[in-house]
């Protein structure tokens, strides 16, 4: 099967808002197009979201939809991008938690890199899952009953989690992988067992 029709009629929600790492939304988003995704940006505010260049301020990005617009059913995987200031502000979002979690519940593909994972703590879908994320934030993962690994890449029943820019080559290889296979039971089970 070509590259570009690996995830042809799939549809993913990248969740972001500003401050994401901007490499952490701008190359999954390019590699998911590539292997003939539809993705689309999904925001706490309408326009455009501003991304975190390493250092500074880098890039706009323009917002598909608002998360109160948005329902998971309509999409067949979630991807959360890191950057410290974005998954700080959406984690404190109930919209976003309530999205996240019916990800889980259908037992559909999510993506999380850096402190992206920060969401899924919040909404109380981190407990006995394997994860990476960035170092920084292993006490919070663990904290909240998750077996946090020092891995470029790791797949837990369609959860793919990576610690930082560098791991993206990886990361998007496994999502791309993941969304591919579909529904994963495990991940239903993980929530509800």
């Amino acid at each position: 099967m070509a590259q570009q029709d690996k995830l042809k009629n799939k549809r993913v929600a990248i969740l972001a808002t500003d401050g994401f790492e901007q490499s952490e939304l701008l190359e999954p988003r390019k590699a998911l197009d590539e292997a003939g995704a539809k993705t689309e940006i999904i925001s706490i505010k309408a326009g455009k979201i501003k991304g975190w260049d390493k250092k500074d301020w880098g890039q706009e990005v323009a917002v598909d939809k608002t998360i109160d617009s948005v329902h998971a059913e309509d999409y067949d995987a979630l991807v959360l991008p890191g950057g410290v200031m974005n998954p700080d502000k959406l984690r404190r979002n109930p919209d976003v938690l309530k999205f996240v979690v019916a990800f889980f519940d259908a037992g559909k593909p999510v993506g999380a890199i850096c402190h992206g994972p920060w969401t899924l703590i919040d909404a109380g879908v981190a407990r006995g899952r394997k994860v990476t994320s960035y170092e920084s934030i292993q006490s919070d993962l663990k904290n909240a009953g998750a077996f946090w690994v020092d891995e470029e890449v790791v797949v837990d029943q369609g959860l793919v989690t990576s610690r930082k820019p560098a791991d993206l080559p990886a990361f998007n290889k496994k999502l791309i992988e993941e969304i591919g296979e579909g529904i994963h039971q495990g991940q239903r089970e993980k929530v509800h067992g």
